[in-house]
């Protein structure tokens, strides 16, 4: 396996164990906001022309905290799961409207190509509202101290 990318031919017909480590970039993840490698620890069952994927894939991702607008690390994990057919004689357009809907991935009986579900998974779980711990005090809505480091001026008087 080459980053994301599984060679059909270098898998066994049964099931195979896969593991890598490929930076973000590799599959469409921001430097910046994407620390380090995406880790994944996949089982992949090859049966004819059919691929059948699951694992799961893990990141860290650089977030600000909503409270405190501290920005802190958090570790994503993420199920992944991918059926992959081979491509048919059928309409590309079918193909395009299966693989939007998330049914199927399609492959050229040489490879197939992980990284943008791996991609989406991760994305898919990232918080809507990041917080640095459950319990950030975050901003003091008088002065704007940041209440972590203590009580601010404003509490005392």
């Amino acid at each position: 396996m080459s980053g994301f990318v599984l060679d059909l031919a270098t898998l066994r017909p049964t099931l195979n164990r896969v593991e890598a480590d490929v930076p973000a970039r590799d599959v469409g993840l921001p430097e910046g906001e994407w620390r380090g490698l995406v880790h994944a620890d996949l089982r992949v069952e090859k049966s004819g022309k059919r691929v059948a994927v699951q694992g799961t894939v893990r990141s860290t991702a650089r977030l600000e905290c909503e409270r405190c607008l501290r920005e802190f690390d958090l570790v994503i994990e993420a199920p992944l799961v991918v059926l992959s057919e081979r491509s048919q004689k059928s309409s590309r357009d079918e193909e395009r409207d299966l693989e939007r809907d998330h049914h199927m991935l399609f492959h050229d009986g040489r490879r197939v190509d992980l990284a943008e579900s791996v991609r989406e998974v991760l994305l898919l779980e990232l918080p809507i509202s990041p917080h640095c711990r459950e319990d950030c005090p975050g901003l003091c809505l008088k002065c704007g101290a940041d209440l972590n480091d203590g009580p601010c001026a404003c509490a005392r008087g």
